[in-house]
């Protein structure tokens, strides 16, 4: 029951963007549209889970000395099978995140819960937090890039909702970002409160 406590962190009490701040990187930069948001989020969620299940695997034989370097080698050997698969079954989206797939070893958040939770916990719990956390941070950037995109361009997943020419270009570009997520952390942390 415990396990699933850490499963809803990730979606509300740590949410990593809305309430840590953490990975802004790939959220200010691929979240243009609703489905670079998903695809994104979907991809960090498989590092996530498959890197929290081997940490809790092998922490005890890691040696002190080299462990987050192991960590990152971890990581590093999912992100490159995410890239991989995506480039083979979704070359689109694959070349829509470009850059942003490999950044996701340095994503402050992988290598957080690598740390923090599944180097020191069971690999149930380990996969159940990475889960929790990975499709938070999904929701989060599909929120945002659902946002965005509907501000930007009278889309939803690239289905037009009203006509493009009422869309405000800004919400597509980079200041939009800024925007949308301000806005949407002072709301959802206004809702906290109330």
């Amino acid at each position: 029951m415990n396990q699933w406590k850490n499963f809803s962190k990730g979606f509300f009490k740590e949410n990593a963007v809305f309430t840590l701040l953490l990975g802004m990187c790939p959220t200010l930069g691929v979240t243009s549209s609703a489905i670079n948001g998903l695809g994104m989020g979907l991809a960090t969620t498989f590092v996530l889970v498959m890197a929290n299940l081997v940490i809790s695997l092998i922490k005890d034989f890691i040696p002190e000395k080299v462990r987050i370097p192991a960590f990152i080698v971890v990581i590093a050997t999912f992100v490159t099978i995410v890239e991989m698969l995506m480039q083979a079954y979704t070359p689109a989206l694959y070349e829509s995140l470009g850059l942003f797939i490999p950044l996701i070893v340095v994503n402050c958040i992988v290598l957080g819960r690598a740390e923090a939770f599944a180097s020191k916990n069971s690999v149930g719990a380990s996969i159940v937090d990475g889960l929790g956390m990975g499709l938070g941070f999904a929701m989060a950037l599909t929120m945002l890039g659902s946002v965005r995109e509907l501000l930007g361009s009278g889309k939803l997943f690239n289905v037009s909702i009203y006509p493009e020419d009422y869309g405000m270009l800004v919400f597509v570009l980079a200041p939009g970002a800024f925007i949308a997520l301000g806005y949407m952390i002072a709301i959802i942390d206004k809702m906290k409160k109330a």
